[in-house]
């Protein structure tokens, strides 16, 4: 089934033929002539991947395939998608990466339930998009949002990206942008082909030198978002 996706202000031409990403992609759709990307699955290449993970289901390997392809395709167009938690508040998205099980999606979930739905929104609680336009760095929603399927088609400016990890006390830091090189390489795919790759740290350099970045020990309560709030907030 051919559908029409605008994601990332980017006109999308996708082939989707599975409820998952069909039903996460429905707040996407548009209608446009000429488009930026195409993606869809060579019935050849489709059959290998099914040979490699058998035990995914159709759905699961169309929405892995998808948001693979879009991120690679991304890289083009001065972007590119980051394994993290995403929240708005008053205007500014703020990421939480961080390894599976973390509790990056439990934290920022806490921020929704302290600051209230109205103030509070999840943009992606799983691969959130980072797109330089105008000399801007926004983050946008994007139909790839993991298990909790938290997502909104919406753009909005970057704040600040945290690294989060568990701890008894809640704590926040400022680090300098060679200290989460290596924090951001973990969360982001890398591209085997080298113009491409390239391009991926192009475009982290633009960045991790223009977005305040920090690392967050925390635990699962209220204090723990009042302190990284404060800590990270952006000022009007």
């Amino acid at each position: 089934m051919l559908k029409k996706l605008k994601v990332a202000d980017l006109n999308v031409k996708i082939e989707l033929n599975h409820n998952r990403t069909i039903s996460q992609s429905k707040d996407y759709e548009a209608e446009f002539d000429n488009y930026n990307i195409n993606i869809n699955i060579p019935d050849e290449e489709y059959e290998e991947l099914k040979k490699e993970i058998d035990y995914l289901s159709d759905d699961d390997m169309e929405y892995i395939y998808t948001g693979a392809a879009f991120y690679e395709a991304l890289l083009h167009f001065k972007g590119f998608m980051l394994h993290s938690s995403g929240v708005v508040v008053d205007n500014y998205a703020y990421l939480f990466s961080a390894d599976p099980g973390t509790g990056k999606s439990t934290h920022t979930s806490l921020w929704v339930e302290y600051f209230g739905k109205d103030r509070a929104k999840i943009i992606n609680d799983d691969k959130p998009a980072i797109r330089m336009v105008d000399n801007k760095i926004y983050v946008y929603g994007t139909p790839w949002s993991g298990k909790t399927d938290q997502n909104i088609n919406m753009k909005v400016p970057l704040g600040a990206i945290v690294f989060l990890e568990r701890s008894d006390k809640n704590w926040i830091k400022q680090i300098e942008p060679k200290e989460a090189i290596p924090l951001i390489l973990q969360q982001t795919l890398r591209p085997r082909d080298r113009e491409v790759m390239i391009k991926l740290l192009d475009m982290l350099d633009i960045v991790l030198k223009n977005i305040r970045l920090y690392r967050l020990g925390c635990n699962i309560s209220e204090e723990a978002v009042k302190v990284s709030y404060n800590g990270i907030k952006m000022e009007e």
